[in-house]
């Protein structure tokens, strides 16, 4: 007797015990095929360095069909894990059914939806948002990703696989400074600020922006490469003006110092809005006294543009109805659309990035590491200049034979220590600290100026990689933005911005039609499988005792 009541005090000691060490260490096991709920290294670390209370507050509470269900419990589930990390963040979900146009005023807009039940269509309201909150720092967060597709069930999917990021991203906003400082290089005829408003609104919520001007060098060149080695990336956007010497030099000279560069270069005069208006135009080579630079760096640009079979549409008037023109889209070669090879950080798992006459660009050998990040497809070509490009093409019937000269580079990224330019040349100013040979940069050269511009609807700026005309979304944002981390060595957020989850919904069409038969197996066969065990239970009893 006295050892049954030591196993049942030994037996309570050890659940006891049990239970104490797992309210104490959390562990948690992903055995899910794509580690969905395998945090990455960098947002483990944004989650570690936090050190004041974090408050997120998430507005999906409430009745929601089966799919948003599984967007609600996969917030939770992450916040969970977040919270796990560091016990300063907090989080809780609210309804927010009596709290709408609060929301709405504070700028979170609501999102209508058609959910499909019973074979019956509804449209139900929800708010997929989140605020983050530290002290008065707050940071709005979108849960279902805006995406263009017909398919509300891959809309939800990229919501889903976005929610490392919307968290880890908003959170690295409210707990770090800016520190590092962005150039918008200005004064050669670049895009005006209202181009590319929505990559610089974007890019402001990081680092800080400041317009520079380089004509200034022409005056007073020792204190123009001065101010502009205060920075650690210049942005050139497809310029348009021919750089003078000094120009150059201060530009060569910033790289020699380890400056970043991000060039967006147009080869060639090409200009969809001068198409328009007369069907055809002269695309000719743009000399921006640049060649001599890129060539000694390991690039050439060239005065060609490229022609590929994937690309995207342009509007084209086709009637009018009343006193209305109406529009419809066709397919326009000169605008290559860029699937990623996947093979970089910066261009990982982004969609389809849109371009607009770019042109080819060669890689020359040097001692500096390149990697293409963007090129056009297997069936593309290239077209010399001058020549003529007219709309008539369009209606002509294309022969994918003749796009035999395909994969041309159009973004390239290098990376080591560049050689001066000006190395063995006449310098135009001296300066006290000339560098032939830099210290350890990188840069990104593009051959499309119009990658970081967005379209403009009744004066303003639209977001960046959206169609306005169809609203399709491509992924030069993102693009953009992972060069830019990656130039400024931020490549903690690319890495959770790529993250992948493969997320499986299930058929709505077969599960309506197939119903009932469902039904009757969930009824049936419990009671099939019960009837079965009885009557072997039954049949071994009986032979047993017999």
């Amino acid at each position: 007797m006295k050892n049954k009541y030591s196993k049942i005090v030994f037996i309570l000691i050890g659940i006891f015990l049990i239970n104490y060490i797992s309210s104490k260490v959390y562990k948690r096991f992903d055995l899910t095929e794509d580690n969905r709920y395998t945090l990455s290294n960098s947002t483990i670390s944004i989650i570690n360095n936090i050190e004041d209370l974090i408050t997120i507050k998430v507005y999906l509470k409430g009745d929601f069909p089966a799919e948003f269900k599984r967007l609600q419990t996969e917030t939770k589930q992450h916040l969970e894990e977040l919270k796990a990390i560091n016990k300063n963040i907090r989080f809780l979900f609210i309804n927010p059914s009596k709290i709408g146009q609060e929301l709405i005023n504070k700028g979170l807009e609501p999102s209508r939806l058609q959910v499909e039940e019973n074979g019956k269509l509804s449209e139900i309201v929800i708010f997929p948002w989140a605020i983050v909150s530290l002290k008065n720092n707050t940071e709005n967060v979108s849960l279902l990703k805006d995406i263009f597709s017909n398919s509300q069930d891959e809309q939800l999917e990229s919501s889903i696989q976005n929610l490392e990021f919307a968290f880890a991203n908003a959170i690295h906003k409210i707990t770090n400074k800016k520190s590092k400082k962005i150039a918008i290089i200005k004064g050669n005829g670049e895009l005006k600020d209202i181009y590319i408003a929505d990559f610089l609104h974007k890019l402001n919520e990081y680092y800080f922006l400041a317009p520079f001007t380089l004509d200034s060098v022409a005056n007073q060149p020792l204190k123009t490469l001065q101010e502009i080695s205060e920075f650690d990336l210049a942005i050139i956007a497809k310029p348009t003006i021919k750089f003078t010497e000094k120009e150059k030099f201060t530009l060569d000279q910033y790289v020699m110092n380890g400056g970043k560069t991000l060039w967006l270069i147009d080869n060639v005069q090409a200009e969809l809005d001068s198409l328009m208006q007369t069907g055809e135009s002269l695309a000719y080579p743009r000399d921006l006294n640049l060649t001599d630079l890129f060539f000694n760096y390991g690039v050439r640009i060239n005065s060609d543009l490229i022609v590929d079979f994937s690309s995207s549409e342009i509007p084209l008037a086709t009637g009018n109805i009343g006193n209305k023109t109406q529009f419809s889209q066709f397919k326009w070669n000169y605008f290559p659309l860029l699937n990623s090879e996947n093979n970089h950080p910066i261009n990982s798992n982004i969609e389809a990035v849109n371009t607009k006459f770019p042109n080819s660009i060669d890689t020359l050998k040097n001692n500096i590491s390149k990697t293409i990040l963007l090129q056009s497809s297997p069936l593309s070509k290239t077209v010399g200049t001058p020549s003529i490009i007219s709309l008539k093409t369009i209606a002509q019937k294309q022969n994918s034979s003749e796009y035999n000269n395909g994969n041309k580079p159009i973004a390239v990224l290098l990376e080591g220590k560049f050689k001066s330019a000006y190395n063995g040349r006449v310098k135009p100013f001296n300066i006290k600290k000339n560098r032939n040979l830099g210290n350890e940069t990188k840069m990104v050269l593009i051959s499309d100026g119009d990658i970081i511009a967005n379209e403009i609807s009744k004066g303003k700026p639209l977001e960046l990689g959206v169609n306005k005309w169809t609203n399709q979304r491509f992924g030069n944002k993102e693009f953009l933005l992972n060069t830019v981390n990656y130039l400024l060595d931020d490549i903690g957020l690319i890495n959770i911005r790529s993250k992948t989850v493969k997320i499986d919904f299930l058929n709505k069409e077969k599960a309506f039609k197939e119903t009932l038969k469902w039904q009757l197996i969930n009824i049936f066969f419990p009671l099939l499988l019960l009837a079965i065990f009885g009557i072997l239970f039954n049949y071994y009893r009986h032979k047993k005792y017999q």
